[in-house]
């Protein structure tokens, strides 16, 4: 919130995203950026599946965006990466709008995987 309110709208994504990195490695926090996630569709390795912007303590997934209004596919998106991982919350974040609290949408992941999921993150070999 505070960099939302110091910055304001209008920057670019990854100007955001190394501030935010910054403000939460700065309260201790470990974060990843632009996580590459492989996984396997019926048999199919895509070896750089999806693409992270970030990821905060290998637990919670941040999207960000700095635009008008954010697709809802952007939210799907989300949901999709927390389930290849199976996490259970992410953020979509939208720098672009006038406050953070339109910006701001929480994804929540109660997908329960079954062995017959086709969908399969790609854990090595």
């Amino acid at each position: 919130m505070k960099l939302h309110i110091e910055v304001g709208p209008g920057m670019r994504e990854s100007t955001y995203a190394r501030l935010m990195v910054r403000g939460l490695e700065e309260r201790g926090l470990k974060v990843e950026q632009q996580v590459i996630v492989p996984f396997k569709y019926k048999g199919v390795r895509f070896d750089r599946g999806v693409r992270i912007d970030l990821l905060v303590e290998k637990q919670v997934i941040v999207e960000l965006k700095s635009t008008d209004r954010v697709s809802p596919a952007s939210y799907k998106q989300v949901l999709t990466y927390l389930r290849l991982m199976d996490l259970r919350l992410g953020f979509v974040i939208n720098f672009g709008c006038v406050t953070l609290k339109q910006g701001l949408r929480r994804i929540v992941n109660n997908y329960e995987p079954t062995s017959s999921s086709p969908l399969r993150i790609n854990q090595g070999g």
